[in-house]
């Protein structure tokens, strides 16, 4: 099963800048594990894997602009 990673946490902006990722497609996180990191104007944010599994797809890279609650990539449920 497939499990989307959003971006679920700005710091309270509603854009920010990629900044990279954590984890290589392939490698195992746990529940609650920061997978990638984003910048807003004010602040750095870890966003963490919402379920225990494999990194199976990045669709963002560096310097990418995202936004709240979009799909950044997908883990493979363990």
């Amino acid at each position: 099963m497939s499990i989307n990673i959003e971006v679920n946490d700005l710091g309270g902006a509603e854009e920010a800048v990629f900044a990279a990722w954590l984890k290589e497609v392939g490698d195992d996180v746990a529940e609650g594990e920061a997978i990638a990191e984003v910048m807003t104007d004010k602040v750095n944010v870890e966003l963490f894997a919402p379920k225990a599994g494999t990194l199976a797809t990045r669709t963002v890279d560096e310097e990418d602009p995202v936004e709240l609650g979009q799909v950044i990539g997908t883990l493979t449920e363990a």
